[in-house]
């Protein structure tokens, strides 16, 4: 399959990134980034990529990733969490300043959004991913949990509000929006990742020649387009100091 449309867009800020700075390495923050699902193939890239993530485990697992791939001199690992960035990193120090699955679970987003936009270098972006609330209540109530849906829509942060939820809240598009200019950032961006691809059963992309293709193309030309990028599974959104 081509380039999800997230992965354009951050191929196309590094791509910026390296003219502004005379083709010298992009340089990444990827807050929570764990054990380097994003931060080891940046590095691989050529990217410089300072990841701040508080477990000490994924970390662990961050250092052998990049040891195996070869890029662990590109990868730069600092324990710490979110709502502490500016204790941990210089200011207008990053490129690309990533929060990829981060606003979901931490305690005070707003704060987060502050910290992470005053690691934003000149001429660079904050890149954040989170999980849509409509999303969640389509997928539910397709799958017959119908109760559970009505409380996804119901609940003021998207959440299901009962023990065992791992997300202490999930965005709708103005919600993201509002939440990135209340930082003061300009949002430049907001478009979908897995517009339709979690609602196409798996039999007809293995049964049908070229599918795959197909749902590529469909998923790069939806992830824009609302209403369809409203009720994607995950919002993306690039937003600039």
């Amino acid at each position: 399959m081509r380039p999800d449309a997230v992965r354009q867009v951050l191929d196309t800020e590094l791509t910026a990134a390296r003219a502004r700075r005379g083709g010298a390495a992009p340089r990444v923050l990827d807050v929570g980034g764990g054990s380097g699902v994003l931060a080891v193939p940046l590095a691989a890239q050529g990217c410089a990529v300072t990841v701040v993530e508080p477990s000490p485990n994924a970390l662990a697992t961050l250092h052998r990733r990049a040891k195996e791939a070869g890029v662990a001199d590109r990868i730069t690992a600092v324990q710490g969490d979110s709502d502490a960035l500016d204790q941990l990193v210089k200011p207008a120090s990053a490129d690309l300043v990533l929060a990829h699955g981060l606003l979901e679970v931490v305690d005070d987003p707003a704060a987060t959004v502050a910290g992470m936009a005053g690691a934003v270098a000149p001429g660079g972006v904050l890149s954040v991913l989170v999980a849509n609330r409509f999303a969640t209540v389509l997928h539910r109530a397709i799958s017959g949990k119908l109760h559970d849906a009505r409380r996804l829509l119901d609940h003021e942060t998207g959440a299901l509000g009962v023990s065992g939820e791992s997300l202490l809240r999930r965005f709708d598009t103005e919600g993201l929006r509002e939440l990135l200019a209340g930082a003061g950032l300009t949002v430049e961006l907001v478009q979908g990742q897995s517009v339709v691809a979690d609602l196409v059963p798996g039999a007809v992309l293995e049964s049908s020649p070229g599918a795959q293709e197909a749902l590529a193309e469909l998923e790069l030309a939806a992830a824009v387009i609302p209403p369809l990028r409203d009720i994607a599974t995950k919002l993306h959104a690039i937003a600039r100091g």
